[in-house]
């Protein structure tokens, strides 16, 4: 799948899919990119993105699966669009 996206569009992208998902009490996502502009690590051209996520459907998930929970619905996005994700899904 190829998918064309701006940063604009991408956020918007995983804000669809991460309400569709996990329904959030809260979901804040701030592109984070331009403080990442030109370092060597990013050569994919994806954003840097900070996700604060709380959801009920995390009760009870241990953070490593709460996480692999939200990379399995933004994968095809990654690392092409996303190049770096920092969660915060609570505690």
């Amino acid at each position: 799948m190829i998918i064309t996206l701006n940063h604009n569009t991408i956020l918007e992208v995983i804000q669809q899919r991460l309400e569709a998902a996990f329904n959030p009490t809260c979901l804040e996502i701030i592109d984070d990119s331009a403080t990442h502009f030109g370092h060597s690590g990013n050569t994919s051209g994806g954003g840097h993105f900070l996700l604060k996520i709380r959801s009920n459907m995390f009760q009870g998930l241990r953070l490593i699966e709460q996480h692999r929970l939200i990379y399995a619905e933004l994968q095809d996005l990654i690392p092409n669009k996303i190049h770096a994700l920092s969660i915060d899904s609570g505690s």
